[in-house]
């Protein structure tokens, strides 16, 4: 049992609520972070690098290695010609604050390159010391990097050569512009607005035409309109994650995954999950199981009767789906006709960078913050994944905004995400301990109804999508599945993130690529790497794949469905009203 539902109970003790009470204020004054879990991460590696003299000398032996190359390269430096831009350390690959060739003219070269060769240095101080936790290990890496970025001489107009030209260039009209996008964002964050990105939900995003025909206190179920005159006779049944608003998969019609569908002939349901507040807060994985994922499906088996279901989730959406046909699967329950994740974790023993923020400190310290509030707020869940990537969602866009003087407009997909959502107490506190804490689905012991299900019953034919730089769910995370059923898995590695890679419609100016195997039913597993090495690769989006391989196992096209049935009538017009609730 939690601390925050112990400390709500009548037989909870003054103990138990003054504890409580004293975490909430502790989280209030932490952001929500645990000081406790990150003091004993920095002391046991503080501890164990004390007693490493081999280490502290190799250390040593790198700082004063570092201090001469850079000495040297210093005074080649003063004595080439103007225009040399020969460097002592480039950049690693994914490291795009340093591209622009400015920083390789003097003397930003010289700031660029300490500052490299700091990175360095800390890298392989927090790394390879002997009997440090790896979890703490992770988070100390991590959080030097944090401290380093602050200091990275882009961030500082006195030392980012592209925010002196442009103040030469425009005579501090830039600064200005920058002095002006601050205060506008200040006030932003006092009275809790939002920027205004242009998109309206129903009107720009969201707005492939469909009913709701069902609506309970967890979601709403919509039925979009058939647009062509045949259709799949088996119906998709569409899971996004309730930490999402669900039109990320029907967004402007030209990246709507919804539309595709449709247009392709298939019809299409999906969950629109109810904004949670604090009437939610006792709301539970169960809960969403029950009125989310079992309602919409007997919703759909209602309206199409006799028709299996394609059921695909996306992030915490396939997490849902896999509890879920694994609960099917132990009681016979046969209804689906196939399972589709994308970018979902079933094993959370490797949960990426994501993982530094949850141990059983800071999970304690979020449980008695939301007791307070019945819900984990959106800016909480939006400051971690800000310093997962803090360069991509932080630093870059103050030198953008605030130096450069620019503000950058808003497509379809950057005004989802500002479209923020909550998670209600008892469902993420669940969440984190049985899932991430505990791993109970992937070792067996996770409940449904009482009992234990178990992945490995899983046999429906699959297809699964990871995307190269999720910092949500990591590839490789993502692929444990393999090992962990033994039914057909068509997986599919896709270029870009969380989210940038699942919004990725089939159009001829695509950059994209994905790499995709399919290991048959029963057949021989493929570490990471390996299937890396024997995977195909194929150029453009990922959605023709999976349209086709849903079409492949579906049966003869048939006459569209109606909208609705007698028990589950259209009562109003896509997108429905939970989706905009804020």
């Amino acid at each position: 049992m939690t601390s925050a539902t112990t400390s709500s109970l009548p037989g909870a003790t003054l103990a138990d609520r003054l504890d409580a009470q004293a975490h909430a204020l502790l989280a209030r004054a932490s952001g929500g972070l645990s000081p406790a879990s990150a003091l004993l991460a920095w002391q046991d590696w503080a501890v164990h690098l004390a007693n490493s003299p081999g280490k502290q000398m190799a250390l040593a032996q790198l700082a004063g290695t570092q201090a001469q190359a850079l000495s040297q390269y210093m005074r080649a430096r003063l004595q080439a010609a103007p225009d040399h831009e020969q460097v002592l350390v480039e950049p690693p690959a994914q490291d795009r604050r340093f591209v622009d060739p400015a920083w390789r003219k003097w003397p930003f070269c010289l700031w660029q390159q300490s500052f490299l060769l700091t990175e360095q240095w800390w890298d392989a101080a927090t790394h390879g010391v002997s009997g440090v936790d790896r979890h703490h290990e992770n988070m100390v890496s991590f959080w030097a990097r944090q401290w380093l970025d602050m200091f990275s001489p882009g961030n500082r107009l006195a030392t980012n050569p592209l925010a002196l030209r442009r103040t030469v260039e425009e005579l501090g009209a830039n600064l200005v512009r920058g002095a002006q996008h601050l205060v506008e964002d200040l006030q932003q964050a006092v009275t809790g607005t939002g920027p205004e990105t242009g998109f309206t939900v129903g009107r720009d995003v969201g707005v492939t035409p469909g009913q709701v025909v069902l609506r309970n206190r967890v979601m709403e179920l919509i039925q979009y309109a058939p647009a062509t005159g045949l259709v799949h006779a088996e119906p998709v049944l569409l899971i996004p994650a309730w930490i999402m608003k669900y039109y990320i998969l029907d967004l402007s019609p030209h990246d709507s995954l919804v539309k595709y569908l449709v247009d392709q002939g298939h019809t299409v349901f999906c969950i629109s999950w109810k904004n949670p507040g604090e009437a939610e807060h006792d709301l539970g994985m169960d809960d969403y199981l029950r009125d989310g994922f079992h309602a919409a499906l007997d919703a759909v088996n209602a309206i199409l009767p006799k028709r299996k279901v394609h059921a695909a989730g996306y992030c915490l959406g396939g997490t849902l789906l896999a509890i879920a046909a694994a609960a099917m699967a132990r009681d016979g329950d046969t209804r689906l006709a196939s399972t589709s994740y994308f970018a979902a974790q079933t094993d959370f023993s490797e949960p990426g960078e994501l993982g530094l923020f949850i141990d059983a400190s800071q999970v304690s310290l979020l449980e008695a913050q939301m007791a307070k509030t019945g819900y984990l707020k959106a800016s909480q869940m939006a400051g971690a994944f800000q310093m997962l990537r803090s360069y991509d969602l932080l630093w870059s866009r103050l030198v953008h905004d605030y130096l450069l003087g620019d503000r950058s407009g808003f497509n379809d997909l950057m005004a989802w995400n500002a479209d923020t959502t909550r998670m209600p107490a008892t469902m993420h506190s669940q969440y984190l301990r049985r899932l991430f804490l505990n791993d109970d689905l992937s070792e067996g012991r996770y409940p449904v109804d009482g009992r234990p299900v178990s992945l490995g019953s899983l046999t429906l034919p699959t297809f699964m999508v990871g995307t190269a730089t999720d910092h949500v769910a990591p590839w490789r995370s993502v692929h444990k599945l393999h090992y962990l059923c033994p039914a057909e898995i068509t997986f599919v590695l896709t270029s870009g993130g969380h989210n940038a890679g699942i919004v990725n419609p089939p159009v001829s100016t695509s950059k994209r690529q994905y790499q995709w195997l399919t290991r048959e039913a029963g057949g021989t597993y493929l570490a990471p790497d390996e299937w890396l090495a024997a995977a195909s690769t194929v150029r453009g989006s990922w959605w023709p794949a999976w349209q086709q391989w849903l079409a492949a196992r579906s049966g003869a096209q048939v006459k569209p469905p109606r909208m609705g049935s007698s028990a589950y009538p259209a009562t109003a017009d896509a997108p429905g009203s939970y989706v905009l609730e804020k």
